[in-house]
């Protein structure tokens, strides 16, 4: 049933819902939720006549639309709890030499800063940190993750937990109801967990076989996600566990440059992020699913085993 009194039926249903984004407390529109077609819109209708950007989060979404504001020659801060640009999945280390990377292509990285707020002064949004810092700008931005949208599930029953929780076909725990992308909460052989991913690759390839399934088909989603993304000159492909509290060896070619960094847990490569190192993806996803062990101190072992 849809908001206005219109019904529905099929004999199949998929559940494609997505995530909303986080928002913050204050700001209202000032602040674009950089999440779909019209905000992008939007942001590039503001880059034609403006020139000074605050970005809020270091993640994802915050460091590729810093990088590509400040490409296209605007004047560019970015502010975002951690210590690091990408803290979560990166290793300190490289999270850092993003902090000095970013600043040295000329933007402003306010790095450990809580926003308290923000106002309109003379036209123009300004946003409050605990600190006291004031940041001035044109027109503000955020990517600061999103929210699985899992209300329509819960209401109908369907068991959710960080998302909508399927089976290898991607059924809920409803016969005929099935659910894909950004929402699914699916079970992955190869980290032996549940995951819920946000990236293309996912949907494209969930989306997919739901479909499949959906239409007689009983094929198992065991598929690994990778995911990408460009800042500046540098360029990553990853797949599994990012998780910058895991233990990690770093075997670069050129420091931060170019190289690998695997994820370890109990001697169990748990992911990979492959920095400015491509065609890998097959040869990573492999290199997961293997028992092991391996040494966090075996470089040799690690890269032999990723064939590079």
């Amino acid at each position: 049933m849809d908001d206005r009194g219109g019904v529905f039926t099929g004999e199949k249903l998929l559940l494609a819902t997505g995530g909303t984004p986080r928002r913050l407390p204050f700001g209202g529109d000032q602040i674009i939720y950089f999440r779909t077609l019209n905000d992008y819109r939007r942001l590039a209708k503001l880059s034609e006549t403006c020139q000074d950007f605050a970005v809020i989060g270091g993640g994802f979404i915050g460091s590729e639309i810093a990088a590509a504001l400040v490409m296209n020659g605007k004047q560019v801060t970015m502010l975002f709890p951690e210590d690091g640009i990408g803290a979560l999945p990166f290793p300190h280390d490289l999270s850092q030499f993003l902090n000095g990377y970013y600043r040295a292509k000329g933007e402003q990285v306010l790095a450990g800063e809580l926003l308290t707020g923000l106002e309109v002064v003379k036209g123009r949004p300004v946003l409050h940190t605990q600190s006291g810092t004031d940041v001035v700008a044109d027109a503000v931005v955020a990517g600061i993750g999103i929210l699985p949208n899992i209300e329509l599930a819960k209401q109908a029953g369907l068991q959710v937990g960080r998302g909508i929780l399927v089976d290898e076909n991607l059924l809920t725990s409803q016969p005929d109801i099935y659910a894909a992308g950004d929402v699914a909460e699916f079970f992955n052989p190869a980290l032996g967990k549940r995951l819920r991913v946000e990236h293309e690759d996912n949907a494209n390839t969930m989306g997919r076989m739901a479909g499949h399934n959906m239409a007689g088909a009983s094929e198992p989603y065991h598929h690994l996600p990778f995911f990408y993304s460009d800042l500046f000159e540098l360029g990553y492909e990853a797949v599994g566990e990012l998780d910058s509290r895991l233990a990690t060896v770093s075997d670069w070619e050129e420091p931060y440059q170019k190289g690998v960094v695997y994820y370890l847990n109990e001697e169990r490569v748990r992911g990979v992020l492959l920095w400015n190192v491509w065609n890998k993806i097959s040869a990573a996803r492999q290199l997961i699913a293997e028992p092991g062990p391996f040494k966090l101190a075996d470089k040799a072992q690690l890269k032999s085993a990723l064939a590079i």
